[in-house]
């Protein structure tokens, strides 16, 4: 199997919503970092929930006090006038989507490390 095979395995092995292997090219990766900017580069963490219902059941789920979301679009610049369910539910899931593939830094450090040591071993 090819460094390249072994990565996009892996990746795709990883428990996250992003669909991490189509927005990430596996030959140009070595870290969480290089996978965390190809994602981010292909706005991968930008989440879009559309339909006021569907926005407001989100929010309902995850911010039914709206404190977390109205945080997030002030840090953004937003005004209140400008906002609504949609824009506030897409900041507060791209905001979650993102927490949640930092919870995967350590595995996706460790599998990158492991791919290093093999190929170390191989080269002597």
């Amino acid at each position: 199997m090819t460094r390249t095979e072994k990565i996009e395995e892996f990746l795709s092995s990883l428990k996250t919503e992003i669909d991490v292997n189509y927005m990430v090219d596996a030959e140009e990766v070595n870290s969480y970092d290089d996978v965390y900017q190809q994602i981010d580069d292909n706005n991968g963490f930008n989440i879009d929930i559309i339909y006021y219902s569907r926005a407001m059941e989100y929010l309902q789920e995850n911010d039914p006090s709206l404190n977390e979301s109205l945080e997030i679009a002030s840090e953004y610049g937003y005004e209140p006038q400008n906002l609504n369910s949609e824009i506030l539910a897409s900041l507060l899931a791209s905001k979650l989507v993102r927490e949640e593939f930092y919870e995967l830094e350590n595995e996706i450090t460790e599998f990158f490390d492991e791919l290093e040591e093999e190929e170390e071993g191989e080269d002597l």
